[in-house]
């Protein structure tokens, strides 16, 4: 159908145009009526830029902070060695827009779009080195770097897992249909539904294989 081809090839850029347009407004509203606003350009640039190379939205970010104690046992002869490191970290969800396809595009009648938007999934994660110390060390054996090496991987495996467990993958569905669904229907004119990928099924497409 041409009109689904149409907006399907289309609305990555739309949604960029309308997110810098969001950014702009807000800018407007905070710093007065001034129209002339040299930021705002420079932001909607960014924008663009970062969408375009990684197709990727990032829409919620968790930080951590927490004490790890990292031990290992190194020979029974010898007491374990022991890391203890005060570390912050971060989380970020996010949606990859380059797995839409036209398939995920459904329309009914003339009042209502279904999206069948990717699959939340968590974007990175990461240790913050610059807010994250040693607090002690014991019985390293002169073995210093290559034990807080690993304790920092394995304090980062945790940010991973506590991201996980806390939900960071249902907010970033939580936080998709907020900002999405009132852009969309702002573009399409449509009530928008938002359902998991490989909800829906176009009749007018071939069925996946």
């Amino acid at each position: 159908m041409p009109l689904i081809r149409l907006l399907f090839r289309l609305l990555p850029f739309i949604l960029l145009l309308l997110v810098g347009w969001y950014v702009w407004r807000q800018v407007k509203d905070t710093f007065g009526p001034d129209e002339k606003q040299p930021e705002v350009i420079v932001n909607y640039n960014t924008i663009l830029t970062t969408v375009e190379e990684l197709g990727k939205m990032e829409l919620v970010r968790y930080n951590f902070k927490d004490v790890v104690e990292y031990e290992k046992n190194v020979s029974r002869w010898v007491p374990n060695s022991k890391v203890v490191l005060i570390v912050t970290g971060e989380a970020v969800g996010c949606i990859d827009f380059t797995k839409l396809t036209e398939q995920d595009i459904l329309f009914q009648g003339d009042s209502l779009v279904q999206i069948s938007l990717p699959e939340p999934e968590l974007c990175y994660y990461k240790i913050d080195h610059s807010k994250s110390k040693v607090f002690s060390k014991e019985n390293t054996y002169f073995q210093d770097a290559d034990l807080v090496q690993e304790s920092y991987r394995y304090a980062e495996s945790n940010v991973k897992e506590a991201a996980i467990n806390a939900g960071i993958l249902r907010q970033t569905q939580v936080n998709a249909e907020k900002v999405l669904k009132p852009i969309l229907e702002e573009v399409t004119g449509r009530k928008v539904v938002l359902v998991p990928q490989r909800r829906i099924q176009n009749p007018e497409m071939p069925k996946r294989r």
